[in-house]
């Protein structure tokens, strides 16, 4: 007896094929809906740290004290990139696989759409009696004329007339197909959101500046006019859109409670042909509306104080400061700061490090003394004063290392190359003077503005594709897939028999009204016709 076994199949094709397979499933699994609304949900997950944390792309010194204060949790969460959240590996992960699984999964469901709506609707059971919602009943009519009355009354739905073997006529009907044209519109409007947000994450720009309200200007000409500047990955800063504005004035209102009731700052612009010829524009700018120029939004996003200082030295001559201090507490608009002065007439490098002044402290709005300590009562700059202390020394701005504008270099104050000299409280019009005659008197206060210049390409079309979706949805929630069929077939006595069933392709609610009418006045109104 001779027997005979199929040989395997040759090793180096086995790999092949189990990679070949893995690859299909793996393709199959990330192309399913169900992944791309996992990947959505992690997605959103993952966006939460960009709200909870401070981002280094913001604010750069609030990360850095983040991590300080939290030690090593602080230096897990950044090697996690939680403080770079956006520009992170898995959030960007995240992002690629659920734009290849939108695609992956609405290519091959949009062509399965179509081929739908080209074809006809489905045959007519046998059976009738099976489907969910069935009636049936007789009438003197012919098959004809009951067919000819359902198409009547299925005017709207996509239906189709069949002579069946046996004779009899049916009728086969659907509607709600906007269902599935709202999904699909649901989920390509999705899929245009996450393209249009990653398009103005290449293209777009952000920046944050800070500019005096009594004339101060800005122009839109490169980063170095901005305090922070964010760019996209496709931004060099070489080639903003230009505008220039010019805050003539500003104007706040409070509640008795201090709590601001609106802001408004008066502005000028000029944009376009305006550059060239010096044509300055008037525009009323408040928060949550913008000024929109050169493809621009310009918003007003925070007030504060700038106290103003004048400074006389021993020699007479004279020196005015105002630089603007930031508020510390956002409901009595309390500020701290500090207005740094070099001695005039000072060559010498070394002697002018031992000379520099700098005036520190709280400004208030309006002031309420308690005792000796100042606090601020109201936003409003009613009755500013300050707390000033008064240091002289090495600023340490030689040292050619960028530092704050609203507060001193403690290096130098530790290495006692920065001395506080004089503490003083001064209303406007006070003055002090220092142990080598130098006066400092307080003249007031000014406002200023801190304006966000955003530019977003993809700003109309992401508004687009949001109402799209809300569109979308509401198609695919408030609309029902659904079935009916009608048949009509003759009996020997002359009489015809009918029978209507019913099938929800969908969620049934609602349905069994809705066929219960359709069905009675099928059956109902044979007799009268």
């Amino acid at each position: 007896m001779v027997t005979t076994e199929t040989p395997p199949a040759p090793p180096s094709r086995r790999p092949a094929g189990a990679a070949l397979a893995f690859l299909r499933n793996t393709w199959r699994g990330l192309t399913a809906m169900r992944t791309a609304l996992t990947l959505l949900f992690l997605l959103a997950l993952g966006a939460m740290p960009g709200a909870l944390l401070p981002q280094r792309s913001l604010n750069a010194t609030k990360v850095d004290e983040y991590i300080a204060e939290n030690g090593w949790w602080g230096r897990f969460l950044d090697g996690l990139q939680f403080f770079d959240v956006y520009a992170s590996t898995w959030f960007s992960a995240i992002y690629v696989l659920l734009f290849v699984s939108l695609v992956g999964c609405l290519l091959p469901r949009t062509w399965e759409y179509f081929r739908q709506m080209r074809a006809e609707p489905v045959l007519t059971p046998r059976n009738l009696a099976r489907m969910p919602h069935h009636a049936t009943g007789e009438t003197t009519l012919a098959p004809e004329d009951v067919v000819a009355h359902a198409e009547r009354r299925l005017k709207g739905w996509r239906r189709t007339v069949r002579v069946e073997a046996d004779g009899a006529r049916t009728v086969s009907a659907e509607r709600g197909y906007l269902r599935e044209t709202g999904n699909l519109v649901f989920h390509f409007s999705l899929l245009g959101l996450l393209i249009a947000f990653a398009l103005g994450r290449m293209f777009g720009y952000e920046g944050q500046v800070i500019v005096p309200a009594n004339g101060g200007q800005f122009c839109n000409s490169g980063v170095y006019n901005y305090d922070s500047f964010r760019p996209g990955l496709r931004v060099d800063g070489t080639d903003l859109n230009q505008f220039c504005v010019k805050v003539d004035g500003f104007d706040a209102t409070y509640l008795h409670s201090g709590q601001a009731e609106s802001y408004r700052a008066d502005l000028e612009y000029q944009s376009d042909d305006d550059l060239a010829t010096g044509t300055w524009r008037p525009y009323r700018l408040e928060v949550n509306s913008p000024l929109r120029t050169a493809g621009d939004r310009v918003y007003l996003i925070d007030h504060g104080y700038t106290p103003l200082f004048t400074v006389t030295f021993p020699d007479g001559q004279v020196r005015t400061g105002s630089v603007q201090w930031r508020p510390v507490n956002p409901v009595t608009m309390a500020s701290e700061g500090a207005t740094k002065f070099d001695p005039p007439g000072v060559t010498d490098p070394e002697q002018r490090r031992k000379s520099q002044l700098a005036i520190t402290g709280l400004l208030a709005p309006t002031a309420v003394f308690r005792g000796e300590l100042l606090d601020s009562a109201f936003p409003a700059a009613d009755d500013p004063a300050v707390a000033v202390d008064v240091y002289r020394g090495d600023l340490g701005t030689d040292s050619g290392r960028g530092q704050s504008i609203f507060s001193l270099n403690p290096q130098m104050v530790e290495e006692g190359k920065l001395v506080k000299v004089a503490r003083q409280n001064l209303r406007v019009g006070e003055q002090l003077t220092l142990d080598d005659g130098t006066a400092i008197r307080f003249d007031g206060v000014r406002d200023w503005v801190a304006l966000q210049v955003s530019h977003d390409p993809t700003q109309v079309w992401v508004l687009v594709f949001a109402i799209l979706v809300i569109v979308g949805l509401g198609l695919s929630l408030s609309i029902k897939r659904r079935r009916v069929w009608v048949r009509a077939a003759a009996r020997e006595d002359g009489r015809t028999v009918i029978e209507v069933g019913g099938l929800a392709r969908t969620d049934q609610a609602g349905y069994g009204e809705e066929f219960t009418g359709l069905s009675r006045d099928l059956l109902a109104k044979e007799e009268k016709s």
